[in-house]
């Protein structure tokens, strides 16, 4: 190995990436981690998602956040950006998915995946810290146990599984998951706005566990670098070429030789990159799958809103997502909250119409809606204190429906499209999920003491459904006809070269992703 600058360099520093990091430092590499995004100490995060050059991702207009946003001719992808990847602006939510996503017939016949990553699953959920259910109770819980027993699925309602650390709030304590080798933490303060990125310090990102023991062992970040290209080199291993993130003039591009590469830019990044390698001639060996069994989990974010602030319930308060319940067997529903001042993702925000019509009745639908109560659709339309007036309700799917992302060329630049794939075509719009924010609207009325409105997107008035938690493409596989990777993510057709993130996923989990990301990478190194 002593011929090449690195032995092992990671692209990308997420759920996937940061276990890559950590493991491979333990066994004795030397590691370069990649990362697109900026490294962030809690107070570089910003106060509410208004303040737009902390919190979203666009560096070519100077903003380096934590929230990503892609599109697609059939999806919105929500994303993470910076060193530790989406543990920046996710829910901190780990949820264990059911046992249809590991008969999933893309994976079941390779392995007994429940049985073989259940070790896997524990040493992730000992890693990230997972409180197993959410130890407070408020109006929002009370709200979501409500909506379950309203919808006769009481019995499937739980306090979610989640990644913080509590103590004692506001108060600062050395570190108490690794004995005293990761960062000191600050107990968490219920300010709501983990997705913004957690200022307390609370929140188990990457960078308090993984991430902060890699560095400790050695490992290398380096922050607000994008890797523009890996090429195979004769006799084996790679050239990897990086360049300053959103830079518009002198990119400062670099060249690092390595015996081995993994691939965790997220699956937005790491298909992106496989797909102009493979096109390029750098990594001419990638299957002609890739691309195939691109997932959107099957999601929707619908909600609630009040026209009113309910003062008495304080629906801002507490962490991201505490709860769920499912509206049937296939169909899981979660709350999600934003702290007080976060409201610019209320833009998203529209009244709900009928997702199974064409484009002209749901355009019709909203017309009408807007114009015979112009005054209420005003007022729950209004951004000043959205976050504290409703509940986005996040609903995810196991069903088998997929993308197929390719590239083709817009104004002579490469770029990704998708077009329908495998399974049941991919949903534009949820019933389940319009059922189950009416449920949570009638108890926000109810607890409240408010009128309240089950609430779309407009992405969904438009026919594109929006996703946070975008997966596939590079998928395991059983041979090169099937899939990217091998069962151990090693990319068939090109030794050495591994994806270890969420493009590696076969299925839709129905549940959010992380943990198994996670459990998946711990196997795989």
């Amino acid at each position: 190995m002593t011929r090449f600058d690195e032995d092992v360099a990671i692209v990308g520093s997420g759920f996937g990436g940061s276990v890559a990091a950590l493991r491979l430092a333990e066994k004795g590499y030397r590691v370069r981690v990649y990362e697109a995004g900026r490294r962030f100490e809690d107070d570089d995060f910003a106060k509410t998602s208004w303040n737009l050059r902390r919190y979203l991702w666009a560096p070519m207009l100077g903003c380096y956040g934590v929230q990503r946003i892609h599109r697609l001719p059939h999806v919105m992808i929500l994303a993470g950006a910076g060193v530790g990847g989406g543990s920046l602006n996710y829910a901190n939510t780990l949820y264990q998915p059911g046992p249809a996503f590991f008969q999933d017939p893309q994976w079941r016949g390779i392995a007994e995946w429940e049985s073989e990553l259940s070790p896997h699953y524990a040493t992730a959920k000992r890693m990230l810290g997972v409180v197993e259910h959410y130890p407070h109770t408020g109006p929002v819980e009370r709200i979501m146990a409500g909506a379950a027993d309203d919808l006769g699925v009481g019995s499937t309602f739980r306090r979610a599984p989640v990644g913080v650390w509590f103590g004692k709030p506001g108060e600062r304590t050395t570190d108490p998951f690794f004995g005293g080798e990761g960062p000191d933490r600050t107990g968490c303060t219920l300010c709501g706005n983990c997705m913004v990125g957690c200022r307390v310090g609370a929140k188990n990102t990457l960078m308090k566990n993984y991430l902060a023991l890699a560095e400790r062992r050695g490992v290398s970040i380096e922050a607000l670098r994008t890797v523009s290209e890996v090429r195979e080199l004769p006799g084996g291993g790679f050239a990897v070429t990086t360049q300053r993130s959103g830079a518009w003039f002198r990119h400062g591009r670099r060249t690092v030789t390595a015996e081995q590469v993994v691939l965790a830019g997220g699956t937005w990044g790491t298909q992106q990159l496989l797909h102009r390698m493979k096109a390029s001639g750098a990594l001419p060996r990638v299957s002609d799958a890739l691309g195939r069994l691109t997932r959107t989990n099957s999601e929707a974010l619908d909600g609630a809103v009040a026209t009113a602030v309910p003062e008495s319930l304080e629906l801002a308060r507490g962490i991201a997502i505490t709860t769920s319940f499912h509206v049937d067997d296939r169909t899981h529903v979660e709350n999600v909250r934003y702290g007080p001042g976060s409201n610019l993702m209320g833009a998203l925000a529209t009244v709900l119409v009928p997702g199974d019509r064409g484009l002209g009745a749901r355009l019709g639908s909203l017309i009408r809606q807007v114009l015979r109560s112009p005054v209420r659709q005003f007022r729950l339309g209004n951004l000043r204190r959205w976050s504290e007036r409703g509940i986005i309700a996040l609903v995810m799917q196991t069903a088998d429906n997929s993308l197929t992302l390719s590239l083709r060329r817009r104004f002579g630049r490469l770029v990704m499209t998708s077009a329908q794939g495998h399974g049941e075509p991919n949903p534009s719009h949820l019933p389940q999920a319009h059922t189950a924010a009416a449920a949570i609207a009638r108890r926000v009325e109810q607890e409240g003491g408010v009128s309240a409105e089950a609430r779309g997107s407009w992405p969904e008035v438009f026919g594109i459904p929006l996703t946070a938690h975008f997966l596939g493409g590079a998928v395991i596989s059983a041979s090169p006809e099937d899939g990217v990777i091998d069962p151990y993510h090693r990319v068939w057709g090109h030794p050495g070269l591994h994806v270890v993130d969420g493009s590696a996923v076969p299925a839709n989990p129905g549940v959010n992703p992380s943990l198994t990301i996670t459990a998946l990478a711990e196997r795989a190194l």
